[in-house]
Order: structure tokens, then sequence, then C-alpha cells
């Protein structure tokens, strides 16, 4: 009988384990949805704000097509992964990219993470050239992966 509990309940948690992994992107939207809605409004006011004045390149004059936000931390072994992918990011010529590196234990950050509902890293948020958010990406993401997204805009 303990036997078979045993088998039931491992089965039970595999299975648990295996749906989270399928429905991970949309288990850390509904978080990140419920992060943002309890942003306070002067905390979405002040980081719209300041996303309108930084990343609004139509409106500053600065020379970029889009903003990549990666929020990060350095403990993060796959937020690592990533710093390569930044990088390529950076140098392209063809893209004019800003990449701005967000990391989530810094106090300075933290309307920002309200206000965009960050969850999880490492987490990716592109911005077109007017500061709209037009993609979202929680784990690691390829370099070729990030410029499809930017030529699909």
């Amino acid at each position: 009988m303990k036997k078979y509990l045993y088998i039931i309940f491992s089965s039970f948690v595999i299975l648990l384990l295996v749906m989270g992994f399928i429905f991970k992107q949309d288990l850390n939207s509904l978080i990140s949805t419920k992060i943002q809605s309890q942003a306070k409004e002067e905390t979405s006011v002040s980081a719209q704000e300041f996303v309108q004045k930084n990343y609004n390149y139509n409106e500053n004059g600065k020379n970029y097509d889009f903003t990549f936000l990666e929020f990060s931390s350095s403990g993060c072994t796959i937020c690592k992964q990533m710093e390569p992918v930044l990088d390529e990011i950076r140098g392209l010529d063809k893209t004019k990219v800003n990449v701005v590196f967000l990391h989530i234990m810094k106090p300075e950050n933290l309307n920002m993470m309200k206000f965009y509902g960050i969850s999880a890293v490492p987490m990716q948020i592109l911005l077109d050239k007017e500061g709209n958010e037009f993609f979202r990406h929680y784990g690691f993401i390829s370099t070729a992966d990030l410029l499809a997204k930017f030529d699909d805009n």
C-alpha cells in the first residue's frame, strides 16, 4: 500500500513540475500583471515619466530605434549566460539598440521593476522608438531570436 501511495505522490509531483515548465511564461505573465496592478499610482506615473523621458527617442532626439531592458541579478546563472548576448546586441551596427541593464537588487531600479511587473529574472523587455513595450521574455534568449523580434517590429 505504501508503495502505491509513493508512486501516486511521485507521479503527481512530476506532473506538477512538467505543467509548471510548460506554462512558465503564462504563470510569469499572470504574476507580472498582479505586481503591476499592485504598484501605487505615483510609482507607475514616476516610472512612466522616466520611460518617456529616456526611451521615447522621437521625443528626446536620441539616435536609437529600440530599447532592450535586461532585468537581471549578479548571482543568477542564466543572467550570466545573457551577458554575451547583451554585448553582441550592443555591438550591432545595423540596428540601433539602447541596451539597459537593470540590476534588481539596486533600490533605484525598484520603480521600474514594479512598473513592468518583474517577477523573475532574467527578464528581457523590448521597447519601440516611442518607449512602448512590444516584446517580453523570461529566461535565456539567443541573439538571433532577439534580432528576429527587432525585425518583426
